[in-house]
């Protein structure tokens, strides 16, 4: 039996464990979850997972994996294949919150951005989720879940009220402006100090630490209106507001080429 593997196409953080099941190997039954439709926020997924998140994974054993960091040690730890040991202090700085590559789907910091999001797919994603939140936490089996319903509805609803022009957005357009420039700087500075000359921050291969760099780095790039080609990662010039660092672009070319890459990103960047 493989490892149950919880993930989604759209799912950034989940694309971190299938980048290193490809490159290592190592099989996984991967298990839909819509989260476009709210379907992490289902009873029967809070059971497994109280956080509501992707990627989960259910070893063979039972053991039950429930973020991104866990869920793809666990993958290398049964993995034959051995990979560069991951820096830990990286991959920790790329899941801190002001980096977040979930949150730039929804960020809006002017008028033009936020007429475009509110007719898009950003605000049809928050109003699912806020359907879903409040279908399931009025169901019996959502009772136990409460406090995570109501902090998830409030924190979502506040987007979607700013979506519908039921709230300001002046504060958000700030708070959206502040992220990206957060994540320019990421980008121009400790990324681009840490990436080598040529090949992967974990070797020759990729290792755990590019498992969830690239993974992040995709997102922000496909956001910024990048394709899986070598010059696609200049996409985010505008948002850089200059050039990308020669590391950073040579990173991009060493990734788009892996099979591993074009497997999980076969029908879109994410």
């Amino acid at each position: 039996m493989a490892p149950k593997l919880y993930t989604f196409g759209l799912s950034v953080w989940s694309a971190v464990p299938e980048l290193a099941a490809e490159e290592l190997g190592t099989p996984v039954e991967p298990v839909v979850i819509n989260v476009v439709e709210g379907e992490n926020f289902k009873p029967e997924f809070l059971k497994i997972n109280p956080a509501g998140t992707l990627p989960t994974l259910v070893a063979d054993d039972g053991q039950v994996f429930t973020n991104t960091t866990d869920v793809t040690k666990h993958l290398i730890k049964i993995s034959s294949k051995k990979v560069g040991a991951g820096k830990a202090d990286i991959i920790a700085k790329i899941h801190e919150d002001k980096y977040d590559p979930n949150f730039i789907l929804l960020t809006v910091r002017n008028e033009e951005e936020f007429k475009k999001a509110a007719g898009g797919f950003p605000s049809e994603f928050v109003s699912n989720r806020q359907s879903a939140l409040e279908k399931y936490a009025a169901h019996p089996d959502g009772a136990q879940f409460k406090d995570f319903y109501d902090s998830k509805i409030l924190g979502n609803g506040t987007i979607h009220k700013i979506y519908k022009g039921e709230h300001s957005n002046d504060d958000f357009f700030a708070t959206s402006a502040a992220h990206w420039e957060a994540i320019a700087g990421y980008i121009l500075n400790d990324l681009n100090d840490l990436l080598p000359a040529s090949g992967f921050i974990d070797g020759t291969e990729p290792g755990e630490t590019d498992f969830h760099v690239g993974a992040w780095l995709t997102r922000v790039a496909w956001v910024a209106g990048a394709t899986p080609e070598p010059e696609g990662i200049n996409a985010l010039e505008k948002e850089l507001k200059g050039s990308v660092p020669e590391k950073v672009a040579a990173y991009w070319k060493a990734w788009i080429v892996r099979p591993s890459f074009k497997k999980v990103y076969e029908k879109t960047l994410h």
